[in-house]
């Protein structure tokens, strides 16, 4: 039987951007997260960081276009339903990001669960020096179209 996802154990997907200053004040206006260590440089320079942080949820949500390019992959094979995400799991924040960092996100398929119409992928961001900054995991369903 074929996943009705349309996509198979150790398929991949990478996005890689570098993030700017300008990047980091966008999300923080766009977030509504103004903490000092993103966005107050004199602040930040007197924190174990020593200067600003992106946050998280920014390093994060570059997995969305590993998701997405996962999703349009199995609807140009056939897949009928929507995907969309189920949900993210165990993130970890394991190294801080800053300005000027090039970040590629890593998207893995490790499971398809072809039953339930869904697939269970490995994240990972690194750096431009090759070092972790995200693990997680992260679930994407097909949601059946209306009967109609």
């Amino acid at each position: 039987m074929t996943p009705p996802c349309f996509l198979a154990v150790g398929e991949s997907a990478e996005y890689t951007r570098t993030i700017t200053q300008d990047d980091i004040l966008a999300f923080s206006r766009i977030s509504g997260d103004d903490d000092p260590v993103h966005v107050d440089p004199g602040f930040a320079a007197r924190t174990a960081f020593g200067r600003c942080i992106a946050h998280g949820a920014h390093v994060m949500g570059l997995l969305s276009t590993t998701a997405s390019m996962m999703s349009r992959r199995s609807v140009q094979r056939g897949a009928t339903g929507t995907p969309v995400s189920a949900g993210y799991e165990r993130i970890r924040f394991t190294r801080a990001v800053f300005a000027g960092d090039t970040l590629t996100a890593r998207y893995v398929i490790e499971e398809v669960d072809a039953a339930r119409a869904r697939t269970r992928a490995a994240l990972q961001v690194v750096n431009q020096d090759g070092e972790t900054c995200l693990v997680g995991t992260h679930i994407l369903a097909w949601v059946p179209p209306m009967a109609g």
